[in-house]
Protein backbone atom coordinates (compact mmCIF):
# COMPACT_ATOMS: atom_id res chain seq x y z
CA UNK A 1 0.00 0.00 0.00
CA UNK A 2 2.81 2.42 0.87
CA UNK A 3 4.41 2.00 -2.56
CA UNK A 4 1.37 3.17 -4.54
CA UNK A 5 1.18 6.84 -5.49
CA UNK A 6 -2.43 7.33 -4.47
CA UNK A 7 -2.40 10.91 -5.75
CA UNK A 8 -2.43 9.72 -9.37
CA UNK A 9 -5.77 10.14 -11.13
CA UNK A 10 -5.81 6.64 -12.64
CA UNK A 11 -4.15 3.71 -10.87
CA UNK A 12 -4.14 0.08 -12.00
CA UNK A 13 -3.21 -2.85 -9.75
CA UNK A 14 -2.58 -6.14 -11.54
CA UNK A 15 -1.91 -9.48 -9.92
CA UNK A 16 -2.67 -13.16 -9.85
CA UNK A 17 -5.91 -14.34 -8.34
CA UNK A 18 -5.77 -14.70 -4.57
CA UNK A 19 -2.88 -12.34 -3.76
CA UNK A 20 -5.12 -9.80 -1.99
CA UNK A 21 -6.02 -7.05 -4.48
CA UNK A 22 -9.60 -6.67 -3.21
CA UNK A 23 -8.44 -6.54 0.41
CA UNK A 24 -5.87 -3.89 -0.52
CA UNK A 25 -8.60 -1.59 -1.91
CA UNK A 26 -10.91 -2.07 1.07
CA UNK A 27 -8.10 -1.55 3.57
CA UNK A 28 -7.00 1.64 1.81
CA UNK A 29 -10.57 3.00 1.92
CA UNK A 30 -10.91 2.09 5.61
CA UNK A 31 -7.58 3.62 6.61
CA UNK A 32 -7.59 6.74 4.45
CA UNK A 33 -11.11 7.60 3.34
CA UNK A 34 -13.27 6.77 6.35
CA UNK A 35 -14.11 10.49 6.72
CA UNK A 36 -14.94 10.78 3.00
CA UNK A 37 -17.25 7.80 2.52
CA UNK A 38 -19.99 9.92 0.91
CA UNK A 39 -17.48 10.77 -1.83
CA UNK A 40 -16.17 7.19 -2.15
CA UNK A 41 -17.51 4.20 -4.08
CA UNK A 42 -16.26 0.62 -4.34
CA UNK A 43 -17.72 -1.56 -7.11
CA UNK A 44 -16.91 -5.16 -7.98
CA UNK A 45 -17.47 -5.59 -11.70
CA UNK A 46 -18.32 -9.28 -11.38
CA UNK A 47 -21.30 -8.40 -9.19
CA UNK A 48 -24.82 -9.16 -10.47
CA UNK A 49 -25.80 -5.67 -9.34
CA UNK A 50 -23.60 -4.19 -12.06
CA UNK A 51 -25.07 -6.22 -14.91
CA UNK A 52 -26.58 -4.06 -17.66
CA UNK A 53 -24.74 -0.93 -16.51
CA UNK A 54 -21.78 0.89 -18.05
CA UNK A 55 -18.65 2.26 -16.41
CA UNK A 56 -19.17 5.62 -18.09
CA UNK A 57 -22.76 5.81 -16.83
CA UNK A 58 -21.64 4.83 -13.33
CA UNK A 59 -18.91 7.51 -13.28
CA UNK A 60 -21.25 10.21 -14.63
CA UNK A 61 -23.89 9.59 -11.94
CA UNK A 62 -21.23 9.24 -9.22
CA UNK A 63 -19.51 12.55 -10.07
CA UNK A 64 -22.87 14.32 -10.41
CA UNK A 65 -23.62 13.27 -6.83
CA UNK A 66 -20.32 14.57 -5.48
CA UNK A 67 -18.18 11.46 -5.97
CA UNK A 68 -14.40 11.87 -5.93
CA UNK A 69 -12.89 8.40 -5.32
CA UNK A 70 -13.95 5.46 -7.48
CA UNK A 71 -12.58 1.95 -6.85
CA UNK A 72 -13.28 -0.65 -9.54
CA UNK A 73 -12.47 -4.26 -8.68
CA UNK A 74 -11.86 -6.93 -11.33
CA UNK A 75 -12.21 -4.72 -14.40
CA UNK A 76 -11.32 -7.67 -16.65
CA UNK A 77 -14.88 -8.89 -16.04
CA UNK A 78 -16.14 -5.87 -17.98
CA UNK A 79 -15.67 -6.19 -21.77
CA UNK A 80 -14.97 -2.58 -22.76
CA UNK A 81 -13.08 -1.55 -19.63
CA UNK A 82 -10.02 0.06 -21.30
CA UNK A 83 -11.91 2.41 -23.63
CA UNK A 84 -14.38 3.47 -20.97
CA UNK A 85 -11.67 4.11 -18.38
CA UNK A 86 -9.89 6.30 -20.93
CA UNK A 87 -13.09 8.28 -21.47
CA UNK A 88 -13.70 8.61 -17.73
CA UNK A 89 -10.12 9.84 -17.25
CA UNK A 90 -10.51 12.45 -20.00
CA UNK A 91 -14.03 13.59 -19.02
CA UNK A 92 -13.79 13.81 -15.22
CA UNK A 93 -10.67 15.68 -14.18
CA UNK A 94 -11.77 15.82 -10.54
CA UNK A 95 -12.27 12.04 -10.20
CA UNK A 96 -9.62 9.61 -8.95
CA UNK A 97 -10.02 6.03 -10.18
CA UNK A 98 -8.28 2.90 -8.89
CA UNK A 99 -8.88 -0.40 -10.68
CA UNK A 100 -7.69 -3.97 -10.17
CA UNK A 101 -7.45 -6.79 -12.66
CA UNK A 102 -5.97 -10.13 -13.54
CA UNK A 103 -2.25 -10.49 -14.20
CA UNK A 104 -3.37 -11.15 -17.80
CA UNK A 105 -4.77 -7.64 -18.09
CA UNK A 106 -3.54 -5.92 -21.26
CA UNK A 107 -2.67 -2.30 -20.56
CA UNK A 108 -0.15 -1.47 -23.25
CA UNK A 109 -1.82 -3.45 -26.02
CA UNK A 110 -5.39 -2.37 -25.39
CA UNK A 111 -7.02 -0.33 -28.12
CA UNK A 112 -7.47 2.56 -25.72
CA UNK A 113 -4.12 4.11 -24.93
CA UNK A 114 -4.10 3.77 -21.15
CA UNK A 115 -0.32 3.47 -20.93
CA UNK A 116 0.08 7.28 -20.90
CA UNK A 117 -2.73 7.78 -18.41
CA UNK A 118 -2.63 4.96 -15.86
CA UNK A 119 0.06 4.26 -13.27
CA UNK A 120 0.28 0.47 -13.18
CA UNK A 121 1.48 -1.67 -10.27
CA UNK A 122 1.94 -5.42 -10.10
CA UNK A 123 0.89 -7.02 -6.82
CA UNK A 124 2.78 -10.08 -5.63
CA UNK A 125 1.79 -12.62 -3.01
CA UNK A 126 3.15 -12.28 0.52
CA UNK A 127 6.91 -12.09 0.93
CA UNK A 128 8.49 -14.03 3.80
CA UNK A 129 8.92 -10.64 5.53
CA UNK A 130 5.20 -9.88 5.24
CA UNK A 131 4.27 -13.40 6.39
CA UNK A 132 6.36 -13.00 9.56
CA UNK A 133 4.78 -9.58 10.16
CA UNK A 134 1.30 -11.15 9.98
CA UNK A 135 2.31 -14.01 12.27
CA UNK A 136 4.12 -11.95 14.92
CA UNK A 137 2.57 -8.50 14.69
CA UNK A 138 6.04 -6.99 14.32
CA UNK A 139 7.17 -4.89 11.37
CA UNK A 140 10.45 -5.36 9.54
CA UNK A 141 12.33 -3.24 7.04
CA UNK A 142 12.63 -4.34 3.44
CA UNK A 143 15.99 -4.20 1.67
CA UNK A 144 17.25 -3.88 -1.87
CA UNK A 145 19.27 -6.76 -3.26
CA UNK A 146 22.45 -4.64 -3.19
CA UNK A 147 21.86 -3.76 0.48
CA UNK A 148 21.37 -7.43 1.30
CA UNK A 149 24.53 -8.57 -0.47
CA UNK A 150 26.64 -5.89 1.15
CA UNK A 151 25.30 -5.96 4.71
CA UNK A 152 23.61 -9.36 5.21
CA UNK A 153 25.34 -10.20 8.55
CA UNK A 154 24.16 -6.93 10.12
CA UNK A 155 20.67 -7.25 8.62
CA UNK A 156 20.30 -10.82 9.92
CA UNK A 157 21.44 -9.65 13.36
CA UNK A 158 18.86 -6.83 13.43
CA UNK A 159 16.08 -9.27 12.56
CA UNK A 160 17.22 -11.76 15.20
CA UNK A 161 17.04 -9.06 17.85
CA UNK A 162 13.26 -9.09 17.31
CA UNK A 163 12.50 -12.74 16.51
CA UNK A 164 14.04 -16.01 15.38
CA UNK A 165 12.86 -16.10 11.73
CA UNK A 166 13.95 -19.58 10.70
CA UNK A 167 11.15 -21.51 12.52
CA UNK A 168 8.64 -19.58 10.38
CA UNK A 169 10.43 -20.38 7.14
CA UNK A 170 9.13 -23.90 6.50
CA UNK A 171 5.61 -22.78 7.40
CA UNK A 172 5.86 -20.04 4.80
CA UNK A 173 7.06 -22.43 2.10
CA UNK A 174 3.90 -24.52 2.52
CA UNK A 175 1.17 -22.01 3.21
CA UNK A 176 2.43 -18.44 3.54
CA UNK A 177 2.24 -16.93 0.05
CA UNK A 178 -1.49 -16.30 -0.35
CA UNK A 179 -3.01 -14.10 2.40
CA UNK A 180 -6.17 -16.22 2.61
CA UNK A 181 -4.21 -18.80 4.62
CA UNK A 182 -5.40 -16.71 7.61
CA UNK A 183 -9.00 -17.75 6.86
CA UNK A 184 -9.97 -21.37 7.47
CA UNK A 185 -6.42 -22.68 7.57
CA UNK A 186 -7.54 -26.31 7.21
CA UNK A 187 -9.07 -25.47 3.82
CA UNK A 188 -6.03 -23.64 2.46
CA UNK A 189 -4.91 -26.30 -0.03
CA UNK A 190 -8.47 -26.83 -1.27
CA UNK A 191 -8.93 -23.09 -1.79
CA UNK A 192 -5.60 -22.84 -3.60
CA UNK A 193 -6.70 -25.63 -5.96
CA UNK A 194 -9.85 -23.60 -6.66
CA UNK A 195 -7.72 -20.53 -7.40
CA UNK A 196 -5.64 -22.53 -9.91
CA UNK A 197 -8.78 -23.88 -11.59
CA UNK A 198 -10.31 -20.42 -11.88
CA UNK A 199 -7.12 -19.07 -13.47
CA UNK A 200 -7.15 -21.82 -16.08
CA UNK A 201 -10.88 -22.32 -16.62
CA UNK A 202 -12.10 -18.72 -16.43
CA UNK A 203 -9.32 -16.15 -16.84
CA UNK A 204 -7.47 -17.79 -19.74
CA UNK A 205 -10.60 -18.39 -21.87
CA UNK A 206 -12.00 -14.95 -21.03
CA UNK A 207 -8.83 -12.88 -21.49
CA UNK A 208 -6.89 -14.91 -24.05
CA UNK A 209 -9.74 -16.43 -26.04
CA UNK A 210 -8.69 -20.03 -25.36
CA UNK A 211 -11.33 -22.63 -26.17
CA UNK A 212 -12.52 -24.09 -22.86
CA UNK A 213 -12.08 -27.52 -24.43
CA UNK A 214 -8.31 -26.97 -24.54
CA UNK A 215 -7.99 -26.22 -20.83
CA UNK A 216 -7.42 -29.93 -19.94
CA UNK A 217 -4.33 -29.86 -22.20
CA UNK A 218 -2.97 -26.85 -20.31
CA UNK A 219 -3.69 -28.59 -17.00
CA UNK A 220 -1.81 -31.63 -18.31
CA UNK A 221 1.15 -29.42 -19.16
CA UNK A 222 1.10 -27.85 -15.68
CA UNK A 223 1.07 -31.33 -14.14
CA UNK A 224 4.10 -32.37 -16.23
CA UNK A 225 5.98 -29.27 -15.06
CA UNK A 226 5.02 -29.60 -11.39
CA UNK A 227 6.29 -33.19 -11.15
CA UNK A 228 9.90 -32.16 -11.72
CA UNK A 229 10.47 -28.44 -11.12
CA UNK A 230 12.82 -26.87 -11.97
CA UNK A 231 11.71 -28.35 -15.26
CA UNK A 232 14.06 -28.41 -18.25
CA UNK A 233 11.61 -28.57 -21.15
CA UNK A 234 12.12 -30.92 -24.06
CA UNK A 235 9.69 -29.26 -26.46
CA UNK A 236 9.70 -32.05 -29.05
CA UNK A 237 9.08 -34.77 -26.46
CA UNK A 238 6.26 -32.88 -24.72
CA UNK A 239 4.62 -32.02 -28.05
CA UNK A 240 4.59 -35.68 -28.97
CA UNK A 241 3.36 -36.79 -25.54
CA UNK A 242 0.51 -34.25 -25.52
CA UNK A 243 -0.20 -34.60 -29.24
CA UNK A 244 -0.04 -30.86 -29.91
CA UNK A 245 2.04 -28.72 -32.28
CA UNK A 246 5.28 -27.16 -31.02
CA UNK A 247 4.00 -23.60 -31.56
CA UNK A 248 0.82 -24.38 -29.61
CA UNK A 249 2.90 -25.83 -26.78
CA UNK A 250 5.10 -22.73 -26.62
CA UNK A 251 1.97 -20.56 -26.44
CA UNK A 252 0.57 -22.66 -23.58
CA UNK A 253 3.87 -22.33 -21.69
CA UNK A 254 3.74 -18.57 -22.17
CA UNK A 255 0.16 -18.43 -20.86
CA UNK A 256 1.10 -20.36 -17.71
CA UNK A 257 3.76 -17.78 -16.92
CA UNK A 258 1.51 -14.87 -17.84
CA UNK A 259 -1.34 -16.02 -15.59
CA UNK A 260 1.07 -16.32 -12.65
CA UNK A 261 1.52 -20.08 -12.30
CA UNK A 262 5.11 -20.49 -13.55
CA UNK A 263 8.43 -18.63 -13.74
CA UNK A 264 10.62 -19.09 -16.82
CA UNK A 265 14.38 -18.70 -16.96
CA UNK A 266 15.71 -17.63 -20.35
CA UNK A 267 19.29 -17.48 -21.57
CA UNK A 268 18.58 -14.24 -23.42
CA UNK A 269 16.09 -11.45 -22.87
CA UNK A 270 15.30 -10.45 -26.44
CA UNK A 271 12.67 -11.57 -28.93
CA UNK A 272 9.09 -12.71 -28.62
CA UNK A 273 8.57 -14.39 -25.24
CA UNK A 274 5.87 -16.63 -26.72
CA UNK A 275 8.37 -18.20 -29.10
CA UNK A 276 11.37 -18.50 -26.78
CA UNK A 277 12.06 -21.89 -25.29
CA UNK A 278 12.70 -21.50 -21.54
CA UNK A 279 15.91 -23.05 -20.23
CA UNK A 280 14.22 -23.82 -16.90
CA UNK A 281 10.66 -23.61 -15.62
CA UNK A 282 9.68 -23.18 -11.96
CA UNK A 283 6.27 -23.02 -10.38
CA UNK A 284 5.53 -19.41 -9.41
CA UNK A 285 5.74 -20.03 -5.66
CA UNK A 286 6.46 -22.87 -3.25
CA UNK A 287 2.84 -23.17 -2.04
CA UNK A 288 1.85 -24.27 -5.55
CA UNK A 289 4.49 -27.01 -5.38
CA UNK A 290 2.95 -28.61 -2.29
CA UNK A 291 -0.58 -28.43 -3.73
CA UNK A 292 0.13 -29.62 -7.28
CA UNK A 293 2.59 -32.33 -6.32
CA UNK A 294 1.92 -33.43 -2.70
CA UNK A 295 4.62 -36.15 -2.86
CA UNK A 296 7.22 -33.41 -3.17
CA UNK A 297 10.40 -34.44 -1.39
CA UNK A 298 13.28 -32.60 -3.05
CA UNK A 299 14.05 -29.56 -0.87
CA UNK A 300 16.57 -28.41 -3.47
CA UNK A 301 13.72 -27.62 -5.85
CA UNK A 302 11.72 -25.89 -3.12
CA UNK A 303 14.69 -23.68 -2.24
CA UNK A 304 15.29 -22.66 -5.84
CA UNK A 305 11.59 -21.85 -6.31
CA UNK A 306 11.59 -19.68 -3.18
CA UNK A 307 14.63 -17.77 -4.44
CA UNK A 308 13.17 -17.31 -7.93
CA UNK A 309 9.86 -16.06 -6.52
CA UNK A 310 11.21 -13.63 -3.94
CA UNK A 311 14.18 -12.27 -5.89
CA UNK A 312 12.52 -12.27 -9.31
CA UNK A 313 9.69 -9.94 -8.28
CA UNK A 314 11.86 -6.80 -8.48
CA UNK A 315 14.98 -8.16 -10.18
CA UNK A 316 15.76 -9.76 -13.54
CA UNK A 317 16.44 -13.50 -13.41
CA UNK A 318 18.30 -15.33 -16.17
CA UNK A 319 19.63 -18.82 -16.75
CA UNK A 320 23.31 -19.27 -15.82
CA UNK A 321 25.50 -22.00 -17.30
CA UNK A 322 27.48 -22.73 -14.11
CA UNK A 323 25.16 -21.76 -11.25
CA UNK A 324 21.42 -21.75 -10.57
CA UNK A 325 20.66 -18.09 -11.37
CA UNK A 326 22.05 -14.95 -12.93
CA UNK A 327 20.47 -11.85 -11.38
CA UNK A 328 20.41 -8.43 -13.02
CA UNK A 329 23.07 -9.65 -15.48
CA UNK A 330 25.59 -9.11 -12.66
CA UNK A 331 25.28 -11.59 -9.79
CA UNK A 332 25.55 -15.39 -9.94
CA UNK A 333 23.74 -17.43 -7.28
CA UNK A 334 24.01 -21.06 -6.27
CA UNK A 335 21.22 -22.31 -4.00
CA UNK A 336 21.69 -25.12 -1.46
CA UNK A 337 21.56 -26.41 2.10
CA UNK A 338 23.79 -25.80 5.10
CA UNK A 339 26.71 -27.77 3.66
CA UNK A 340 26.62 -26.18 0.21
CA UNK A 341 30.25 -25.64 -0.75
CA UNK A 342 31.66 -22.78 -2.81
CA UNK A 343 33.06 -25.10 -5.45
CA UNK A 344 30.53 -24.11 -8.14
CA UNK A 345 31.18 -20.39 -7.70
CA UNK A 346 34.96 -20.61 -7.49
CA UNK A 347 36.52 -18.32 -10.08
CA UNK A 348 33.28 -16.42 -10.72
CA UNK A 349 32.98 -12.71 -10.01
CA UNK A 350 30.04 -11.43 -7.96
CA UNK A 351 29.00 -14.97 -7.06
CA UNK A 352 27.10 -15.97 -3.91
CA UNK A 353 25.73 -19.00 -2.09
CA UNK A 354 22.13 -18.75 -0.83
CA UNK A 355 22.17 -21.35 1.91
CA UNK A 356 19.22 -22.91 3.70
CA UNK A 357 19.34 -24.19 7.31
CA UNK A 358 21.58 -21.37 8.56
CA UNK A 359 20.62 -18.32 10.61
CA UNK A 360 23.63 -16.13 9.80
CA UNK A 361 25.89 -15.87 6.78
CA UNK A 362 29.52 -14.99 6.22
CA UNK A 363 31.18 -13.20 3.29
CA UNK A 364 29.43 -14.47 0.14
CA UNK A 365 27.38 -17.18 1.89
CA UNK A 366 23.95 -15.75 2.75
CA UNK A 367 20.98 -17.32 4.56
CA UNK A 368 18.31 -18.27 2.04
CA UNK A 369 15.46 -16.99 4.24
CA UNK A 370 16.94 -13.49 4.14
CA UNK A 371 16.02 -13.14 0.46
CA UNK A 372 12.42 -13.04 1.66
CA UNK A 373 13.04 -9.49 2.95
CA UNK A 374 13.36 -7.85 -0.47
CA UNK A 375 9.75 -6.64 -0.62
Amino acid sequence: MSEVNWNARLIGIKGARGVGKTTLLLQYIKLNLSKNLEETLYVSLDSFAFRGKTLIGLADVFVRNGGKYLFLDEVHKYPNWAQELKNIYDDHLELKVVFTGSSLLEILNSRADLSRRAVIYHMQGLSFREFIALETGQTFLKYSLDQLLENHPDIAEEIHQKIKPYPYFKEYLRHGYYPFYKEEFDLYEQRLEEVINMMLEIELPQLRGIDIGLVPKIKQLLAIISESVPYVPNIAAISQKMNIHRTTLMTYLYYLEEVGLTIHLQKESFGNAKLQKPSKIYLENTNLMYVLFPKLSDMGNVRETFFANQVGYQNQLRYHEKTDFMVNQTYAFEIGGREKAKKQITGLENAFIASDEIEFGYQNKIPLWLFGFLY
